[in-house]
């Protein structure tokens, strides 16, 4: 089950060259360009890389195995 007022933003960061989701609820009255420029600046660009490089790592060594039948 989702939260209904949740947005979701994808700004870019110019230091990793590179956009990132960001999922926030922001007050009505609340600007939205302002917010996104604070993110992006209080945004961890080695923790982002290192997250990244966790989810695309490559395993060496492992083969797949075949089905005996």
């Amino acid at each position: 089950m989702a939260i209904p007022n949740v947005k979701r933003f994808r700004p870019f960061c110019p230091v990793c060259n590179e956009n990132f989701t960001l999922m926030a609820v922001l007050p009505k009255e609340a600007s939205v360009e302002g917010y996104l420029q604070d993110a992006v600046a209080r945004h961890d660009h080695k923790a982002y890389q290192e997250a990244k490089q966790l989810h695309f790592k490559i395993r060496v060594g492992q083969q797949k195995q075949k089905k005996a039948k």
